[in-house]
């Protein structure tokens, strides 16, 4: 079995576009925030005539800092556009701009121009980013993938979705196709390693292992189809799209590598604002709630969608609760320690407009210690 090595992370913005043919891109940087601690803040990168246009945030500081509430720390957002400039903006033919991580050729890329065609596709550095940005009116949307068939949840951007206030408006899926690229008169015979993001290694384990290639951990499949561009490695290739080899000209030694050809992503399509569900095509709605420890709590959750016959498309993602600490019980109990209270998402098949749902949850409320609706959208029921 291949070994595997780690290396210090690649900074997706860290190299410079090296093919004079193709036109620079721009990534979204947010500045660090006061009285939180924002784990990837970075500063503005500004260039001029640029495809996608940088953003000068640090304007937008300037004529409205921002202010905290001291309860929750949640900021207060930026002045939004006015109903006649999103009216003059419309009139001169504007599109959605749509922020997604990576970089340009990321599979996050492509689902953001198949759930929003012809938008303005924005690449932020990190998840975090994408979210700021919608809350601050720097973009329109933001696509970020939730889970994987092969690879499991993000668990990353469940914890993100708690964390700020933004809804989901819709869904949109994406088959996986993995490819392995190198630099032009580079042959698989030639390669001692490959770089790509954890999960993409992982789905193309039995491929990678035959070739017997070290495997080398990035930010993400694009991101690494990037470095070994710039850096015209010999012995080196990277695990990502089709698209990547297009855009940083490299050559495709093989295509489809992942271990199953069912490699599917799931992107969730994020906004400021709710959209009024209905209950005129498949509709789906996501949850996330917290529950009092105590035998059968769990099940008496799930009781109450059962018992109005809805379908739990995720049955259960659990996380633990942040900013609470372990607790335990005094010595002279007999009661089991207290260590991590969970939070517990739940995706199910009805909209909130139906009353089915909007029964159920009035029963979970009843006993749940919290409970907040994360978007109530249209299913993605196309064919892969």
């Amino acid at each position: 079995m291949a070994a595997t090595a780690s290396r210090s992370v690649i900074n997706p913005l860290q190299y410079i576009n090296q093919n004079p043919n193709q036109a620079p891109f721009s990534t979204v940087y947010l500045p660090k925030r006061r009285r939180r601690i924002c784990p990837h803040a970075c500063n503005l990168s500004e260039k001029n005539n640029q495809k996608t246009g940088a953003i000068e945030l640090h304007k937008l500081i300037e004529n409205d800092p921002f202010e905290f509430h001291s309860k929750d720390s949640l900021p207060l957002l930026p002045r939004p556009l006015t109903s006649a400039q999103l009216t003059n903006g419309a009139a001169e033919g504007s599109r959605l701009r749509v922020a997604y991580q990576g970089v340009r050729g990321a599979y996050s890329e492509s689902a953001a121009e198949k759930a929003y065609p012809n938008c303005e596709a924005v690449p932020c550095e990190q998840f975090d980013t994408a979210f700021q940005a919608v809350e601050r009116w720097l973009v329109d949307r933001a696509v970020l993938p939730i889970e994987n068939s092969l690879g499991g949840s993000i668990h990353r951007n469940y914890d993100l979705l708690l964390r700020h206030r933004l809804h989901i408006v819709g869904e949109v899926k994406l088959a996986v196709r993995h490819c392995l690229l190198a630099n032009h008169g580079v042959e698989v015979e030639d390669l001692k390693r490959v770089l790509s993001h954890p999960q993409a290694l992982a789905q193309c384990e039995n491929t990678l292992t035959k070739l017997g290639l070290v495997r080398e951990a990035v930010d993400d499949t694009a991101g690494a189809a990037k470095y070994i561009a710039f850096h015209k490695l010999k012995d080196a290739g990277a695990v990502a799209s089709m698209t990547a080899a297009k855009i940083y000209g490299l050559k495709v030694l093989a295509q489809d590598i992942q271990d199953d050809s069912d490699n599917v992503t799931r992107f969730l399509m994020l906004a400021r604002e709710p959209i009024i569900p209905g209950t005129d095509k498949p509709f789906k709605t996501s949850i996330v709630f917290s529950l009092e420890e105590g035998p059968g709590m769990l099940f008496k959750a799930l009781a109450v969608f059962a018992m109005r016959n809805i379908n739990l498309t995720k049955v259960i993602e659990s996380r633990p609760l942040q900013k609470q600490a372990l607790q335990t019980t005094d010595d002279n109990t007999k009661e089991f320690p207290k260590y991590f209270p969970y939070l517990f998402y739940i995706d199910f098949e009805a909209s909130m407009a139906d009353n089915q749902a909007q029964n159920a949850l009035g029963h979970l409320k009843e006993f749940a210690t919290f409970l907040r609706v994360l978007g109530s959208y249209p299913a993605d029921s196309s064919f892969l």
